[in-house]
Order: C-alpha cells, then sequence, then structure tokens
C-alpha cells in the first residue's frame, strides 16, 4: 500500500510539471525562458540538498555528463517554449508519446530486436501521436508547439538513453541540473526574461517540488518495481494531466484528444507488456 501511495504520488507529480508550465506561461507570469531557468535552479537546489542529507558528493566530471546537460537543457527550453500554445494535457501526451518511441526505436537499432507485438504497439502509438500534432487535434493543437514538445522528447530520450548506465541516477540528475543551468543562462540570458512574484513561485515550486522531489521519491521506489510495472505505471502521466488540465486550467477534451491518448497511451502498453525495451525513466 505504502508503495503504490509513494508511486502515484510520484506521477501527480510528473504530470504537475506540465500543469504549473502551463499556468505560469499560459498567464503571462513568467516568461518561457525565465521558466527554464528557475525550474533548473530551483531542482538544482533541492537535489543538491537531497544529495548532501544523503551523503555523498556530485558527480561533475564523470563521463557523458556534457552530452547529458545539454540533452537535459533542450529538454527543459522545449517544454518551457511548447506550453505557450499547447494545453497541459496534450503537451504531456506529445512528450510521452515521443520519449516512449525514441526509447523504443533506440533500443531495436541498438540489437534489441523487436518482436510482431511490439511493433505492432509502437506502430499504434505513433498513429496516435501523428493525430495528436495534427493541427486542430482536440482543438488544441498547435503546429510550433507541438514541435518544440517533440524537440522537448527528444531532448528527455537522449537525456535517458545517455544516463541508463549510471550507477546512482539520482547523484548523475542532481550533477545535470547543476550543469543545465549555466548553458540556460548562456542561451536565454538574452532573451527578454520577466519575472513576476507568481511567476517565481510556480518556477520554483515545478523545480524544486515536482521536478526535484518527484524525481527524488521516483528513485526511491524505482529499485522496487519491475521494469515492466515501471513502464505502465507512467501510462497514467499523460491521462492525468489531461484530467488536471480540464480541472485546473479549463482545458477542452475533446473526441480527437480522447482518441489520440486511448491509441498512444494503448499502443505503448501493449508493446511494453510483451517485455522489452527499457522503461524511460521520467
Amino acid at each position: 500500500m505504502r508503495l503504490a501511495l509513494l508511486t502515484s504520488l510520484t506521477m501527480i507529480a510528473f504530470a504537475a510539471n506540465s500543469v504549473l508550465t502551463r499556468l505560469a506561461i499560459e498567464g503571462q507570469h513568467i516568461d518561457p525562458s525565465g521558466f527554464a531557468i528557475v525550474r533548473v535552479a530551483a531542482g538544482a537546489l533541492v537535489l543538491g540538498m537531497v544529495i548532501t542529507l544523503r551523503g555523498g558528493g556530485l558527480p561533475l566530471l564523470r563521463r557523458n555528463r556534457l552530452p547529458g546537460a545539454f540533452s537535459l537543457a533542450a529538454y527543459m527550453i522545449g517544454f518551457s517554449l511548447a506550453y505557450l500554445t499547447l494545453d497541459a494535457g496534450l503537451g504531456a501526451l506529445i512528450l510521452f508519446g515521443v520519449v516512449q518511441i525514441t526509447m523504443f526505436a533506440h533500443g531495436a537499432l541498438s540489437g534489441a530486436a523487436p518482436n510482431m507485438r511490439q511493433i505492432t504497439g509502437a506502430a499504434i502509438a505513433f498513429a496516435g501521436l501523428l493525430l495528436a500534432l495534427w493541427p486542430g487535434a482536440g482543438g488544441n493543437s498547435d503546429a510550433v508547439g507541438a514541435a518544440l514538445m517533440v524537440f522537448a522528447g527528444l531532448g528527455w530520450a537522449a537525456y535517458t538513453i545517455i544516463g541508463r548506465s549510471t550507477a546512482d541516477p539520482l547523484a548523475a540528475t542532481a550533477a545535470n541540473f547543476l550543469l543545465c543551468l549555466p548553458i540556460l543562462l548562456v542561451l536565454l540570458v538574452s532573451a527578454g526574461l520577466y519575472f513576476s512574484p507568481m511567476g517565481l513561485a510556480l518556477g520554483i515550486l515545478c523545480g524544486g517540488l515536482t521536478s526535484g522531489l518527484g524525481y527524488a521519491l521516483w528513485y526511491s521506489v524505482l529499485p522496487r518495481l519491475t521494469s515492466a510495472t515501471a513502464a505502465v505505471v507512467q501510462l497514467s502521466v499523460p491521462v492525468i494531466a489531461i484530467g488536471a488540465g480540464a480541472v485546473f486550467l479549463d482545458e477542452a477534451v475533446g473526441l480527437m484528444l480522447v482518441i489520440s491518448t486511448v491509441l498512444v497511451l494503448g499502443g505503448i502498453g501493449w508493446a511494453i507488456s510483451a517485455g522489452s525495451v527499457p522503461a524511460d525513466r521520467r
């Protein structure tokens, strides 16, 4: 029961990243670049505190650290900019679908030959993702926003693949957040940043609580979950984000969005249940 509760809280935290980002940016409380910077800074601070309390140092100079930091920066930038136009639920669905399909493709290209069930599931999920990306899907899709979220999904998939073999994922995440911050500052500091107290509060909440502590909680429960279970429970994240977006942001849930959600999550669930590619750890 305790494991189920902690896992549920983690999935809610992941979905809340989309809702908080959309609330802050769509409400014009903060610009996307500023939100990304505040989120990463708050996440780095909280994760650094967790590592300090746990004991141990930050592996800043390890192999693949810079590629990991740059791919994390790509995710953060694309994620924030996409929510200028995308609804929270649709954005989460596109992100989740792109990450999982990319991970599946990487596994297949790396020698983990997919079986027919996995190929079928991936094809169904890809069809649902195309439907979600189609302009006007669910009345919410925007071509530029969708492209930015695809970019974010590719960034997160690369980040996951790069860090998959790390012995201490929590410490690696903290180190990557810390190194990601100066990258964002260099890339975004001249982007016309503006902040309001509400925008800062939402950025800190997203970075420190739902990202930083959310990741810490996820890595604490992950060893107690099977790979298949860890992958399947993440199917709930876009669904939670869609529901939360409808309740808290008054976002529409149209028929096309429902159909694309069923196709993406159903296809991924079908492929994952065959026991294949290692799951994304977002």
